[in-house]
């Protein structure tokens, strides 16, 4: 994602520009889903979150960044994420650049059992 909400967070986008889940196919919703579990496990090797928010926004009214493509966010979460930076600063604070956490979620990929 290049407008993360979280470090590592991560979207599950299918080849096919589909706009509702009644619109995938049932091979597409189990193909999104394994990645979901997939990626699951490489953040979890690569970053070792305390939990995850998953979600998927359909719709603009709903926040879909990308309306008329459904997704499935991955959002990796630690104990004490949220702190005053998003609240009274309006920014967010990433330990990492995006391009050297890619890298490392990439190598985790490659080193992966379970990938697809």
């Amino acid at each position: 994602n290049k407008f993360p909400y979280n470090t590592g967070h991560i979207m599950v986008v299918p080849f096919a520009h589909k706009g509702e889940l009644s619109d995938l196919s049932d091979e597409e919703i189990l193909e999104m889903w394994r990645m979901v579990a997939d990626m699951q496990s490489v953040l979890d090797r690569t970053m070792r979150p305390h939990g995850y928010n998953l979600g998927i926004n359909l719709g603009r009214m709903a926040g879909a960044g990308v309306p008329g493509h459904v997704h499935i966010h991955i959002v990796p979460r630690w104990n004490g994420d949220t702190n005053y930076m998003p609240v009274i600063g309006g920014t967010k604070v990433m330990p990492i650049a995006l391009g050297d956490l890619y890298k490392q979620l990439r190598r985790s990929m490659s080193s992966g059992k379970k990938h697809r």
